[in-house]
């Protein structure tokens, strides 16, 4: 494997830098000043196509690459100035030649070209010309992102640009299902793209802009065709095939409507191939678009789920995966100031999963080892309705609400092999999880702008939240002794209600006042209100169908928790030179109360809370940026519960009625570099986080069985993350990259009465190389190595991958996806390796609408794959089973 990748890094070299000559130089004004961010390219013409394009740097110096012995037409831009033409012939040597533009154009003479240019920046706005990085295979928005430089798309469908993950996709200006990209990424027709807008610095609400520090924010905005404009376009895929013991199907139609008045987006997909358009990791983090509006104010306190557990997909890979789903996204405008939009999503998959597992305890070594069968039922549901009302430019009212419905049920049988003290025993059990799960988050923002100094933001949100999970584990052993529970049964059958209610509301009041064009003075008034109910039951079901309920104190919960959290925050940014400042303070009055046994425990106090933001705008496309903020850590209602809560059939909980808040001391640094020059992009970023007076665990185990209960140390927690990567675009049809990342932790707990303090250490390494041509095929490779330690046990994983895609005969495309994994621990007591290999051929005539596809994927007939995980007292190494073999023919009608 090492040997084929050196061939082919050795070919992709050889390729780079053969059969071409470098014409550079310099683009000045009538002054002989450098003109930075004009635009260059070089027309062939003898095939009349853009052999090669290139902005100007800071210095004014463009470089092309061009073919030898061509004749060329130079064509040169830059807005606000004559265009201008000059003719080159090149040879077989490099050419240098300075050039100078008249300063009396016409400024749309300028936009002409720009528009033909592959990729142009204006302002915060970068625009890629999305044919220009097309090659014919890509059938979606993911294709087509993939190929452009600076951009890159993960395995979940987010969007990445320039190491910051874009917040919000539009088409047209109006929004996708906002706080998801993974749906447009994963739906919108590559070949209804015209261009690719990338929005830097971002806010949505143009009153604000220049106000806070946007760096971190990146939206995405898709054009359209003029040909998919005030039309129906999309397409209506239908497929079967046939796997090793059954059948295959996919049907997925998907429609979209776009035109100035109103937009609608219909997606449809049902299936068994394991196709996953929002899975249940997907869907727990979608936000709607609701941001975090307590940001500024120094305060954490989020509300966690109760969601028992329930496995999460490795991405879409598990035994066996059926999926229904439908969704529809819309925004009209009703008048000129009112815009109305909304989406709605219903989603029901049915998963079978097959694991073997071996967990093992880092202080004792005893050791579980289980091969667990779990089939889960989802049902999601999403539906979200927007309004903006904005008369003027000087006021703007938002409402949002976003309700999430769901139902899951999740049902395992293991057969566990526990070794204690070099004892084994064995047994089998059986687990139930359901839950249905509410949530209702509404948010009110009103804007005003009351003169050109004087601004005023409202924000409000508020969280309904209704969750009821019911645990169920049936063993033949019996891990906990609880008071009250009868023993002697043949099964030992555990069961738990829980019922959690939040009510949570976030408000504030920001006022800006402009001291200079270059600094503004910003005051801060807000309250965070949550109010919680905890009730939990556990009772025992005996041989004879009978219940015995845990009535005891200790087996139950009934659990009232207040927390409010007024302050006062003031900030004040400046822009001085090529430094921005933003230095602030709050100060917090807390107050506290939890309810349960028949009494009240409260804290009161307060806090001032210091942070502070510095950017360094090294050049126009260079940054340094530093953030420090010291944040207090609220826990809610479920880690104060102090009655016994099942976590699993093998660890029992209870909370901490006086716990109190942890304060974390964050500092972190970013640089950014992105030269349109030579299409470099260049980002790295470090964080230090130290957590005193965390909430911590104290556990004791008995064998494997973990009996726990928080607390708050007086241990420091440490946590150093930090990423690089380095990519270049270079010859026009080349693109590379290297990128590093790891993540460095130390916590400190009791177990079995004895500090216990363990160390994760966490990197992953990836180099990659692709091509981009329009009439040849396009190789990309790459490797990544990814190693885990955890205290003493080291992981291992090495993953070359290929890809290869070709556009042939005008009417063929055929890609192939390839990933070897090399899997294996330190000693070598666990070292497996396997691969999966993807194909498929389409054809589809030249303006036809008609498209024929024959796909098969896991075609090396793979059976598993490997991962590991660490807790901060063990380690598990996992091995799950994956789908088969299958081989798809599906037919797609283009609308």
């Amino acid at each position: 494997m090492n040997k084929t990748l050196f061939v082919f890094a050795l070919l992709f070299t050889s390729i780079c830098f053969s059969q071409s000559v470098r014409f550079d130089g310099l683009i000045q004004d009538e002054q002989k000043n450098p003109l930075e961010m004009a635009n260059i390219m070089a027309i062939n013409n003898g095939t009349k196509a853009m052999d090669s394009y290139g902005i100007t740097n800071d210095k004014g110096k463009f470089q092309l690459t061009l073919k030898p012995n061509t004749a060329y037409t130079i064509k040169i831009s830059y807005l606000g100035m004559k265009s201008k033409e000059i003719a080159v012939s090149t040879k077989s040597e490099n050419m240098t030649q300075n050039i100078v533009l008249d300063g009396a154009g016409i400024e749309l003479e300028g936009v002409e070209i720009v528009r033909e240019m592959p990729v142009s920046i204006k302002g915060d706005t970068i625009v890629y010309n999305a044919d220009s990085f097309k090659s014919g295979t890509e059938k979606k928005l993911e294709d087509v992102l993939k190929k452009l430089p600076g951009v890159e798309v993960n395995a979940d469908g987010e969007i990445e640009v320039e190491g910051k993950k874009v917040s919000k996709l539009m088409v047209e200006g109006k929004d996708f299902f906002d706080g998801d990209t993974k749906l447009g990424v994963k739906n919108i027709p590559a070949d209804a793209i015209d261009k690719v807008q990338v929005l830097r610095n971002y806010n949505e609400i143009s009153q604000l802009k220049g106000l806070e520090n946007d760096q971190e924010n990146v939206a995405m905005n898709i054009k359209l065709k003029e040909g998919k404009k005030n039309f129906w376009f999309g397409d209506v895929t239908a497929g079967i095939g046939v796997a090793e013991l059954d059948s295959r199907y996919i049907i997925n139609p998907k429609l979209f409507y776009y035109s100035p008045k109103y937009s609608i987006n219909l997606i449809t997909n049902f299936n068994n191939i394991g196709e996953l358009p929002l899975t249940a990791q997907d869907y727990f983090k979608f936000t709607g678009g609701f941001k975090n509006m307590m940001k500024k104010g120094g305060s954490s306190f989020n509300v966690s789920s109760n969601d028992l557990g329930i496995s999460l997909l490795r991405n879409n890979r598990a035994k066996e995966i059926e999926t229904k789903f439908g969704a529809t996204n819309f925004a009209y405008s009703a008048t000129k100031s009112w815009n109305i939009s909304g989406f709605g999503i219903l989603s029901t998959s049915k998963t079978d999963l097959e694991t073997k597992s071996q967990t093992t305890i880092l202080e004792s070594g005893d050791q579980q080892k289980s091969n667990e069968n779990t089939n889960q039922k989802n049902n999601l549901g999403l539906f979200k309705l927007s309004s903006t009302y904005k008369p003027s430019d000087k006021f703007q009212f938002d409402y949002d609400i976003l309700t999430k419905l769901t139902k899951q049920e999740e049902y395992s049988d293991l057969f566990r092999e526990q070794i204690v003290q070099n004892v084994a025993t064995s047994e089998d059990i059986f687990t139930t999880k359901k839950q249905d799960p509410t949530s209702i988050n509404q948010n009110l923002s009103l804007y005003y702008t009351q003169s050109t100094k004087n601004i005023f933001a409202f924000e409000m949100q508020h969280l309904y939240q209704d969750e009821n999970p019911f645990y169920n584990a049936n063993l033949q052993t019996l891990p906990f002794d609880l008071s009250g529970y009868i023993s002697g049964q043949n099964r030992n059958d555990y069961n738990q209600d829980r019922f959690v209610k939040t009510n949570k509301l976030d408000a504030k009041l920001d006022y800006y006042y402009m001291v200079t064009p270059k600094s503004n003075f910003n005051i801060t008034l807000g309250n965070t209100y949550s109010y919680q109910n905890f009730n939990s039951h556990i009772f025992q079901m005996l041989d004879d169908g009978t219940r015995n309920d845990l009535n005891n104190a200790q087996n139950n919960n009934d659990v009232d928790y207040r927390f409010s959290d007024a302050f006062l925050g003031f900030h004040y940014k400046i822009l001085t030179g090529k430094f921005t400042f933003t230095p602030g303070v709050s100060f917090h009055t807390y107050q506290m109360t939890n309810g349960q046994l028949g009494t009240n425990y409260s804290q009161n106090f307060t806090k001032v809370l210091p942070d502070f933001f510095a950017l360094y705008q090294i050049k126009k496309s260079e940054t340094l940026t530093y953030n420090f903020s010291l944040t207090n850590d609220f826990t809610d209602i479920n880690q104060l519960a102090s009655g016994y809560v099942l976590s699993n059939y093998s660890s029992l909980f209870r909370g901490n009625r006086f716990l109190e808040n942890a304060t974390s001391q964050v500092h972190s640094l970013r640089y950014f570099k992105y030269n349109m020059f030579n299409f470099e992009n260049i980002f790295a970023n470090a964080t230090y986080t130290r957590k005193v007076d965390a909430i911590k665990t104290k556990a004791d185990f008995d064998g494997i069985n973990q009996s726990s209960v928080p607390y708050n140390s007086n241990l420091a927690d440490e946590t150093f993350t930090g990423m690089g990567n380095y990519g270049r675009s270079f010859l026009k049809n080349y693109k590379a990259s290297a990128n590093a990342s790891f993540n460095w932790s130390k916590f400190n707990n009791i177990q079995n009465n004895q500090l216990s303090t363990t160390e994760s250490f966490s990197q992953s390494y990836t180099v990659r190389a692709s091509t981009n041509y329009k009439n040849l095929p396009n190789i990309e490779f790459g490797y990544n190595l990814l190693i885990n330690k955890y205290s003493g046990s080291t992981f291992y994983t090495d993953k070359p991958f290929a890809r290869l895609d070709y556009y042939f005969l005008d009417s063929f495309s055929f890609v192939s996806e390839y990933e070897f994994y090399h899997y294996y621990n330190g000693d070598k007591t666990v070292d497996n390796e396997y691969d999966f290999l993807s194909a498929s051929l389409i054809y589809q005539k030249k303006n036809s609408k008609w498209e024929y596809k024959v796909s098969a994927t896991n075609l090396l007939n793979t059976k598993y794959l490997n991962d590991d995980s660490f807790s901060q007292f063990s380690t598990r190494v996992s091995q799950y089973t994956v789908q088969p073999r299958y081989i798809i023919f599906s037919m797609k009608y283009n609308l």
